[in-house]
């Protein structure tokens, strides 16, 4: 007979286990073999994730730190007019900050210096986008009453008012606009009609027989950059110009139809001429090569209008350079300072042109024609190149250093001319001594540095001064600064035929 402790086990091993005994006993495998392995997964991921995302952030803020700082000036509140100022700068690797910061460029739609008097006390890193002086040939009274064969005759008033009566008595044929800086309400007056007293506005003569297309009277648009006052030193932008058109054909003439000759806001695009828009929407050419296309198709030579262009550029520019230089010497660094006008010309059916206007700070805004977003960044793009805002080398290398820093990008060896001359100069008295290495002075050489980097980041900009490089150059009428340094182009044009124009 089995003992009871036997029946007893028996028993026990005979009662079934209860079913919650059974779930816990599955649950607790399933966490110990399923589930802590997930959580302990996901918390590596979790502090991975953590950690990797901070080292990027620390990667992110210290790149940005790095990057250089661009700030704005502007009256107006609302800045579209800048939009695409701002994207061609982000897109050069710039951050924007204020006028606290230790900012490498200044953006002035609107004239800075009375604003801000420490533009006087600037570093040597940091850049303007306008030149002290500038008002000599942006203020309109000023440009318009300039002496020179490139702009319509024209009457400051009052001072001017019996020098005008005289002109209309000697050639009463001809027809007149009086206008102002404001360059609003612009239209051909009657000899009566004029108001000699008006402060700050000047009449000048018309321009007849415009060259038309397809019946449209229009103007240009060359975009300059004035990269330095004496010595003087002017670049043009030839990747495109802008022509606007005037909205109502020009014949029959109604001067009291002003959208006949006066070019407005609401301008005729080129894309709307006829003529033009097949080779410009059709087979994408740029403004001034559709332009050069159609007057060749008349028989014409284009190319006098450009020449005409950079000539009347340069007599301006010229004409102005020593009371530009008066206000400039006033500042200590004066190649902080650089700027971007925008000469407006007209062109009769002769191919002659006239300087109408330069315009200190031009619309670069597309909102109005947004098909001219384009011109307006690649414009902006080249000039930050030219001037050294959009560099080839990284960030801590961009502000200036020591000579033997920056030996990499410039040195000595890239700044040497004519050879021949050079080794018999015995002392630096003789005048072509002075651009011999053993006779540089510290801003001479600064100043070949500038030309030298300026050539070789210019891109779609040309130079318009100096001049191309020719034979037989005359140079007695330029400043001592503009002779020495068309005399170095020379001896650079002569090492490397790039540098003749």
């Amino acid at each position: 007979m089995p003992s009871n402790q036997k029946i007893q086990d028996d028993l026990e091993e005979s009662i079934p286990e209860p079913e919650d005994s059974k779930f816990a006993t599955m649950t607790k495998a399933v966490y110990n073999v399923m589930f802590l392995p997930v959580v302990f997964s996901v918390i590596a991921v979790l502090v991975f994730h953590y950690y990797d995302t901070l080292i990027e952030s620390q990667i992110s803020l210290a790149i940005n730190d790095s990057k250089p700082l661009y700030w704005l000036y502007t009256k107006k509140e609302d800045e579209g007019h800048l939009r695409h100022v701002i994207k061609v700068l982000d897109k050069l690797g710039y951050r924007r900050g204020t006028n606290e910061s230790d900012w490498d460029l200044l953006w002035a739609h609107d004239y800075p210096f009375k604003i801000f008097p420490n533009l006087k006390n600037l570093k040597p890193h940091q850049r303007v986008n306008h030149l002290p002086a500038c008002g000599f040939f942006t203020n309109k009274v000023d440009l318009s009453t300039t002496d020179s064969q490139y702009l319509p005759r024209a009457f400051r008033l009052p001072d001017d008012k019996e020098a005008f009566l005289d002109f209309t008595r000697d050639f009463p044929e001809k027809r007149f606009v009086q206008k102002s800086n404001a360059h609003r309400g612009i239209r051909i007056k009657k000899s009566g009609e004029f108001d000699f007293d008006k402060e700050e506005t000047f009449i000048q003569e018309f321009v007849e027989k415009p060259y038309l297309v397809d019946g449209f009277k229009f103007d240009m648009g060359i975009y300059t950059v004035i990269t330095s006052v004496d010595p003087l030193r002017v670049y043009t932008y030839k990747g495109d110009v802008l022509f606007r058109f005037c909205p109502h054909t020009y014949h029959p003439f109604d001067p009291e139809d002003t959208k006949k000759y006066v070019v407005d806001d609401d301008y005729l695009p080129i894309w709307k001429v006829p003529s033009l828009k097949k080779f410009y929407t059709d087979l994408g050419f740029s403004m001034k090569d559709t332009f050069d296309a159609y007057v060749r198709s008349t028989g014409k030579d284009p190319g006098r209008v450009w020449n005409a262009v950079d000539e009347a550029i340069r007599d301006v520019l010229l004409k102005k350079e020593k009371l530009m230089g008066d206000v400039v010497k006033k500042y200590p660094g004066r190649k902080n300072f650089f700027e971007l006008v925008r000469f407006d010309f007209i062109v009769d059916d002769q191919l002659n042109i006239f300087l109408m206007e330069a315009n200190m700070s031009p619309n670069l805004s597309s909102a109005h024609f947004p098909p001219n977003r384009l011109l307006y960044e690649q414009v902006l793009f080249n000039m930050f190149a030219l001037i050294g805002v959009g560099q080839r080398i990284d960030t801590p290398f961009i502000r200036p250093g020591t000579w033997e820093e920056r030996s990499f990008e410039v040195a000595d060896k890239n700044l040497v001319v004519l050879p021949e001359i050079c080794s018999a100069c015995a002392d630096c008295f003789r005048v072509e001594c002075q651009l011999c290495r053993q006779c540089f002075t510290e801003e001479m050489r600064s100043i070949f540095a500038q030309c030298y980097t300026e050539h070789q980041n210019k891109m779609d900009f040309k130079r318009v001064f100096p001049p191309p490089i020719t034979k037989d150059m005359i140079l007695k009428d330029y400043t001592l600064k503009n002779q020495l340094l068309v005399r170095w182009y020379q001896g650079k044009c002569q090492m490397d035929a790039s540098w003749c124009t």
